[in-house]
Formats: structure tokens, sequence, C-alpha cells
């Protein structure tokens, strides 16, 4: 189904896909509020953003084979019902345990937007524009992260912590409106789509061996895991380290944002020359450049609050132009399973994401250093994996 979509399904389609990083940063400025509500501290509090991304992991995998089995509408409202009920646990969450715990619930309610949002771009769209469009998608993604630290930590000085979590499940209560309204159902349901254990498992399987899928999803997701490193870190380092309130934080992390929103739309621009694979080799590469400068000036101490910012602006900036391809170089391959593969797609990210956020808050060590060395390792990771692509693929054409 190639129909273009209006502007207003394009909007309806960030807000979902966005649904859930405005969970996660909406919140971080109020990291301190809950751990003395909570009688805690907010390593442990950082926890909750752990199980969150647990969620994610696993909720995605549960929505790629509905969504391909029922069609990308119903198993959408079904998701946003689970996430607003989740999202006023939160608010009224007595307990450190609790809101770790309920906060899994609400990923595995709102990351329903995330596999379905990808799928319904590849209903609509042919492989070639796919990364075009995804770019717009993060556009729209991208202003989550510019004002939900800022909302959140206005609310939380305002109203308190309790009231960022309900602001939540307004978003969440307003979305399945806009859902059930404005967006077309673009797959009719499939019943040969199995629901049985052995194959839905066989069905992921056939997902993970298309190699171009595994290349790009994995180059993708571990680069982006490092941005996961940054969110799970950034509290700590500019909050209680640099001493930024949580406004100024809440400011600080918008002007981050503003990179990987200007390298999403440069990248719409730079496809106008070159492919999607072209532009993923080179700013994984910068990005790795980048990873690397902002571990050695933070080693060396003399990595203040401005030039940390600097390079972690840059560092979204890279990843701006790699997520929208690698996402459309990997989903290509799929037509009628492109729910499943998006969900893999999304899970995988979401398992370097988890990976990423528990080293940063597990070997928090009272300094600057674990959040650089965790995001390098990333880049590090991510560039490996494409230049040993290129490589076989140069020495498999020498032998032939």
């Amino acid at each position: 189904m190639n129909k273009r979509p209006g502007t207003l399904i394009i909007v309806v389609l960030g807000m979902l896909i966005a649904l859930s990083p405005f969970s996660i940063d909406m919140y971080l400025p109020a990291f301190p509020a809950i751990a003395a509500a909570l009688h805690t501290n907010i390593a442990r509090v950082g926890y909750s953003l752990t199980s969150y991304y647990a969620g994610l992991c696993v909720g995605q995998l549960i929505y790629g084979i509905l969504i391909d089995r029922f069609g990308r509408k119903k198993p959408l409202l079904a998701g946003l019902l689970i996430y607003l009920a989740a999202g006023l646990c939160c608010a009224l969450a007595g307990g450190i345990n609790l809101l770790i715990g309920v906060r899994l619930f609400m990923a595995l309610g709102g990351c329903v937007g995330m596999v379905a949002a990808r799928a319904i771009v590849r209903d609509l769209y042919p492989p070639e524009e796919m990364a075009g469009v995804l770019s717009l998608l993060v556009l729209v993604m991208g202003i989550a992260p510019v004002i939900a630290p800022t909302i959140g930590g206005l609310i939380g000085s305002w109203l308190g912590w309790r009231w960022v979590f309900g602001t939540m499940a307004l978003i969440g209560a307003l979305l399945i409106p806009g859902v059930w309204l404005i967006l077309p159902e673009t797959k009719t349901a499939d019943k040969r789509v199995s629901l049985k254990p052995g194959n839905i498992s066989a069905a992921y399987l056939a997902v993970l061996r298309n190699p171009t899928f595994l290349k790009y999803t994995l180059a993708g997701g571990i680069s982006y895991a490092g941005m996961y490193a940054y969110i799970a870190g950034s509290p700590f380092v500019f909050m209680q380290k640099f001493g930024f309130s949580d406004t100024a934080y809440g400011w600080a992390f918008a002007l981050n944002a503003c990179g990987l929103i200007a390298g999403s739309q440069l990248n719409r621009l730079a496809l106008r020359k070159y492919t999607s694979a072209t532009v993923v080799r080179v700013a994984c590469a910068l990005l790795f450049l980048t990873g690397l400068g902002l571990l050695l000036v933070t080693w060396a101490g003399i990595a203040g609050p401005a030039i940390t910012l600097a390079f972690i602006f840059f560092f979204l900036f890279w990843i701006g132009f790699i997520n929208p391809n690698t996402t459309a170089l990997a989903l290509a391959p799929f037509t009628a399973a492109a729910g499943r593969a998006s969900a893999v797609l999304g899970s995988s990210q979401m398992i370097a994401g988890v990976a990423a956020s528990w080293l940063v808050s597990f070997f928090n060590n009272g300094t600057t250093l674990i959040m650089p060395v965790v995001m390098f390792g990333c880049t590090l990771i991510s560039f490996l994996l494409l230049a040993g692509r290129k490589r076989a693929q140069r020495t498999a054409l020498a032998v032939s």
C-alpha cells in the first residue's frame, strides 16, 4: 500500500513513536524529588528507567505478531489503554519497588506506538522513500526530548513529581481518539499469522536470518544505545556533579535534543545525493570520533559543563543521521512481516538500551567518567560492525 498519508497522519505517527521517549525523558528532572519522597537514592530511582527499557524489549515482540495478525489499530488501542492505566498507578505509587514494577507495565502498553508506527510507514511507502519519511518522524519524535524534561521540570517544581506521571497518563488518553479517528487501517487482519508459541518463535527467527536486517539492526541499535547511556547518566552528571537545577537540566537536555532533530533533517538533504548505506557508514565513523573525544576530555579532567554539552550535542547529531537510515535498511526486505521485523528491530534496540543504562547505573562510582565510557563503547561496537561487514563484502568480491 503506497498511498501518501496526510500531514495529520504523520503527526499522529510521530506522537506514537515519541510516546515512550517522552515517558523516559519527562521524569528525569524529578529523580531527586522521587528519591527523597520514596526514601531512596537516585541510583535506585534509575532502575525505574531500566525496568521501562525492559518492558519495551518484551512488549514490542508481543505487539509485532499481534499487529500482523489483527491489523494495526486494534493492538494500538489496547496498548494505549494499558499505558493510561499504568501511568495513573505510577502517580499513586507509595514505594520505589512499586514504581519500578509499574513502569514495566507502562512500557508494555506504550511500546505499541513504536512498533505500529514503523510498520505503518513500511505499509505506506516503498523502501527507497522510507528513510526520508522516518526522518520526518524523528523530527516529531525529537520534539519530545526538547520539551519533555522542561515540562517535567516545571510540573515537578510547581505541582510535585506525581503530577509528572499524571501528565503522561493524560497524553495516553488523548492519543486514543487520535488513533481511532485519524489513522487509517493499513493492514487487514491475517488469519494465516499463527499465534502458537512455536510458530511465533519460527516467524521471529526467520526475520533474524535475513543478513541485511541483522546487519543494520545491530549497528543501529548499538549506536542508539549510546544515547540511552547518556539519558541514564545525565541526571547524575549534570545535576549532582555540575550542580544544575532540575529546570536548568531540562533546558540543557532540550539543547542537546536539538542535535538529534538537526541531524535527522539534514539527513533528508543527504539522501538526495547519497544512499542510505553510505550515509550510515560515514555517520557511524563520525559518531565514533565524537564518542572518543568525549571520553578523552572527561578522562583528562577538562570536561566541564560546556564541553560535555557540546560533545553530547554532536553525538546526538550523528545519531539523527544513523537511526532513520538503519531502520529503513533493516525493514526494506519485509512487507507481510513488517510488524514482526519492526518488533525485532525495536526490541533489539531496547535490549541494547537496557544494557547501556544498566551499566551506567551499576558502575556509577561517583565520577563523571562512567557515562562517556559506555557511550564510547557503543560507538566502537557499531563502527566495527559496519567496517567488518564492508571488509567482508570487499573480500568476497575479490575472491569471486
